[in-house]
């Protein structure tokens, strides 16, 4: 298998955890498709893998604004990425391991990509939000931001021009939402994308 993996131009020696994060709508469902379409069009296999409970794309499907879409095996919180991953070696190489909706990984399936990275040989391209609504970070990307050997943030804009570094959920009226779970699904009627100093502005300063 090894060999077959060198075959097709991977190099298991340079094998690494990449996280790209960033806030809601910067697209990185578009850089993760793209990414994949790229080691594909190399005749390179890739596998990938998102969160159950985000289907706005359709049940195991990545789907992006821009309207490109590819089907995605799924994880659950239970899942074991790692036996998971090495199930899917079994039946042949794969180049690149990619993660849509990161955030919602357990600290325990980062540590299991970890796994497949060092172990496997195999890297893995996980991509997610940084922040939730709130501006706390989401478990998983605080373990990947712990964990991974590479990390690169995905940019968008604030209204008023800035780098967008936070977001702010709204309700049905637009009305900003202050408190609420962790984890709600939603796209642009959901979540907006700001910086610090409008979010702060919303969201009330965390500090007084």
């Amino acid at each position: 298998m090894l060999a077959m993996r060198r075959g097709l131009g991977h190099d298991p020696a340079m094998a690494k955890l990449h996280f790209h994060y960033s806030t809601m709508n910067a697209g990185k469902s578009t850089l993760l498709l793209q990414a994949a379409h790229n080691y594909n069009e190399r005749g390179m296999q890739t596998y990938l893998l998102t969160a159950a409970i985000d289907d706005r794309a359709g049940e195991g499907r990545i789907g992006s604004r821009i309207g490109l879409s590819r089907t995605a095996d799924i994880f659950r919180p239970a899942t074991d990425l790692f036996t998971k991953i090495a199930a899917r070696l079994e039946q042949g190489p794969v180049a690149c391991v990619f993660i849509d909706e990161a955030q919602f990984l357990t600290r325990e399936q980062v540590w299991q990509l970890a796994r497949v990275v060092d172990d496997l040989k195999v890297p893995v391209m996980a991509y997610g939000l940084r922040v939730d609504f709130r501006g706390e970070l989401f478990p998983g990307s605080a373990a990947l931001l712990a964990l991974a050997d590479v990390m690169r943030e995905v940019r968008t804009i604030c209204h008023c021009g800035r780098k967008a570094t936070m977001v702010v959920r709204q309700g049905e009226n637009g009305e900003i939402l202050t408190d609420g779970a962790q984890v709600q699904i939603g796209g642009n009627e959901t979540y907006v994308s700001l910086c610090r100093r409008h979010w702060r502005a919303a969201m009330g300063d965390p500090t007084e």
